[in-house]
């Protein structure tokens, strides 16, 4: 169905098979920017479980919960900026910035054209 990415990749660590219920223009847009990035891209959190965002500490409003978000792992500032490139190219349009990870979101009920940084 995807060329990267298997939806057993998206599950919530607590529910297995949850990664069926990620939106599919998420995991579409996912696929362009493998395609444009170049290199693997894991993921180390799909659609979240409300009992795992709150272990996690995610905010009860939270886009993984709806499927809508998912963050990639980084190795360091050149992946994170070649990445980032990518993620817009395809697309995507709320970024978050960890250490090393990238949050990326396509909810359509928060606003678009946003970029943070997580402490």
């Amino acid at each position: 169905m995807y060329k990267w990415f298997k939806l057993s990749e998206f599950d919530s660590p607590d529910r297995p098979g949850s990664g069926e219920l990620m939106e599919p223009d998420v995991v579409q847009a996912l696929d362009i920017a493998r395609d444009i990035y170049g290199f693997p891209m894991v993921i180390t959190s799909g659609f979240r479980s409300v009992e795992h965002n709150k272990k996690v500490g995610g905010s009860r409003q939270s886009s993984h919960l709806l499927g809508y978000a998912a963050d990639i792992a980084v190795p360091n500032s050149e992946r994170r900026f070649l990445l980032v490139e990518a993620l817009l190219d395809a697309g995507f349009h709320r970024l978050g910035l960890g250490k090393d990870f990238v949050h990326v979101d396509l909810d359509p009920n928060k606003p678009s054209n946003s970029l943070w940084v997580y402490l």
